[in-house]
């Protein structure tokens, strides 16, 4: 087996974490250096990580998602964002790639311009769900990179949005995907890990069957 199988199938969602387990902001920010890698359409980057590690912080998120347990217990809660106007950051994110000379300043104009029109046209709905899109993605690569520094975590959706939102002081265009649970999991009552489809009953080829 593979270093990176071992790593999918070590991954699990923890239900319950040793408490008082401290994550410094070092060692977070090593994590998100590399979940910058995530893929985002046009390489917009739609999404955004709000950390909150303080205990009386973490008390209100407790209350605002259904007083679950390993809110509390956490090292730290996670809000994952996707940005719905994230498109509008499309000239700055390809200035540097200008700059350099790979992209001539024709296709830097049409690459703008196209962007700008593919979000525009299809609406408020579609960019907000790109938003979502794009945060899942980087957060799932956040728990694998997690996962491989040695911390747990749990990705929750049971949570008030609007409430963690005042909490968190999030700006209205940011799209709350989830959020997550991150510490050292209290394995003593885990669970055997539950039921798994067989491939034969969540792929099908040319066509869905």
């Amino acid at each position: 087996m593979s270093e990176f199988e071992a790593l999918v199938k070590s991954r699990r969602s923890a239900m319950k974490f040793i408490p008082n387990v401290e994550i410094g902001e070092h060692e977070l920010n090593e994590m998100f250096s590399l979940t910058k890698f995530a893929p985002s359409a046009f390489n917009l980057q739609h999404a955004h990580y709000v950390v909150a590690r303080d205990p009386d912080l973490k008390r209100k998120l407790y209350e605002a998602a259904d007083k679950q347990y390993k809110v509390l217990t956490s090292s730290a809660v996670i809000l994952v964002l996707g940005n719905a106007k994230a498109y509008r950051d499309v000239g700055p994110i390809n200035e540097g790639l200008l700059n350099l000379g790979v992209m001539s300043k024709q296709e830097y104009d049409t690459t703008v311009e196209s962007v700008l029109a593919f979000y525009q046209e299809r609406g408020g709905a579609f960019q907000r769900e790109e938003a979502v899109r794009s945060a899942s993605l980087s957060a799932m690569l956040f728990m694998l990179i997690a996962k491989d520094k040695g911390w747990d975590t749990c990705p929750m959706i049971g949570f008030d949005p609007d409430a963690v939102g005042k909490l968190l002081n999030v700006p209205e265009e940011y799209v709350p995907a989830m959020m997550i649970a991150i510490g050292k999991e209290d394995a003593a009552n885990q669970r055997p890990r539950g039921y798994r489809k067989p491939v034969g009953e969540f792929v099908s080829y040319e066509g869905f069957r």
